[in-house]
């Protein structure tokens, strides 16, 4: 790569790293070290993308010139999507250029273009509905960006910045308890740094809603038969036991009767010697708000991913959700495959 293509790529790297910060201003509210390294990352991918793919119109003599200002830069991206709009990379680095001149109109359209070429990508998603936001007069989430968040949400359950901006199109739309549901599966992911003010946001829409403050952190409740552990009998169908793969993993979860989808326990173990007994107990608990001895009844099921995926997957195979009281032996089949 000669001098003028490295001046590009650091032109492109500089920029990201500047829309970036702005871009993921809000996820620094509740995790600094997070957001930096999400920025980092990004920063980097972006660079990757330019040394591997390159920018053709880099190819012709005439075009090698360093932009020497934002202005320059985002005229020679604008040039190159014209050229070719196919580029979602581009789409999405020139959205973030505009954000860094201040016109969040601009840059909700060519986010929308890349929406347009990758309307599957969660991250894609949750940036192209904060672009629709921050171009509206209200810094408002319109519906259109609240369907954004929630397929980011079906694809990725606990992507971050989905969740969180999910969480203030509710509050802004006068729907506080909604926001607090989508916000507490957050506490299971984040550091305690983050898990503070990320609480304090909890409990305000919570009051919000004339709901009661989350239990305090280190508060439990009363004890229950789960606390002695929750045991799981699974076993495989015989029309599928001689189709597990080599190498799967079975995930045994439980999960709140009625309640959100994340699990209150989970165990992920080879899918080998069937049948095989299974204890969930506290332990084994994601949600530091929400322990699998708080529980009278849960949903329990197990799956047999190939790819040891947590996320189901086409072709898993999997148990049907049995609820259960927490006592006593619960008996699980696998015998059916996801579509």
């Amino acid at each position: 790569m000669g001098a003028a293509m490295w001046g590009f790529v650091v032109a492109g790297l500089v920029l990201a790293v500047l829309t970036l910060a702005y871009v993921l201003r809000p996820l620094w509210r509740t995790r600094k070290v997070a957001g930096i390294a999400v920025i980092a990352g990004l920063t980097l991918a972006t660079g990757m993308a330019y040394f591997a793919i390159g920018t053709p119109a880099a190819l012709d003599t005439a075009q090698r010139e360093m932009p020497r200002t934002l202005d320059e830069a985002i005229a020679k991206l604008e040039a190159e999507l014209k050229r070719d709009p196919n580029q979602i990379e581009g789409w999405r680095l020139l959205g973030r250029a505009y954000i860094a001149q201040g016109d969040a109109a601009k840059a909700s359209d060519a986010l929308a273009h890349a929406i347009k070429l990758a309307p599957d990508d969660p991250d894609l998603l949750a940036e192209a509905a904060e672009m629709r936001a921050l171009a509206a007069p209200e810094r408002r989430f319109d519906d259109q960006g609240v369907a954004m968040l929630r397929h980011a949400i079906e694809l990725q359950p606990m992507h971050q910045r989905a969740r969180w901006f999910l969480g203030i199109a509710q509050r802004q739309a006068s729907q506080p308890a909604e926001a607090a549901r989508t916000w507490e599966p957050l506490l299971a992911i984040v550091d305690a740094a983050a898990a503070a003010p990320l609480r304090a946001q909890i409990d305000a829409a919570r009051a919000e809603a004339g709901l009661s403050p989350l239990p305090a952190a280190a508060a439990t409740a009363a004890a229950s038969p789960a606390q002695a552990g929750l045991k799981v009998k699974v076993t495989v169908a015989p029309e599928l036991a001689g189709k597990v793969p080599a190498n799967a993993s079975l995930f045994v979860i439980a999960r709140q009767a009625g309640g959100p989808p994340m699990p209150v326990a989970v165990e992920k173990l080879p899918a080998t010697d069937f049948p095989r007994e299974v204890v969930l107990d506290d332990g084994d608990s994601p949600m530091p708000t929400m322990k699998l001895s708080q529980l009278d009844q849960v949903e329990v099921l197990a799956r047999i991913s190939a790819s040891g995926n947590a996320m189901p997957q086409p072709g898993d195979m999997e148990a049907r959700a049995k609820p259960s009281n927490t006592s006593g032996v619960i008996e699980l089949v696998i015998d059916s495959v996801r579509p």
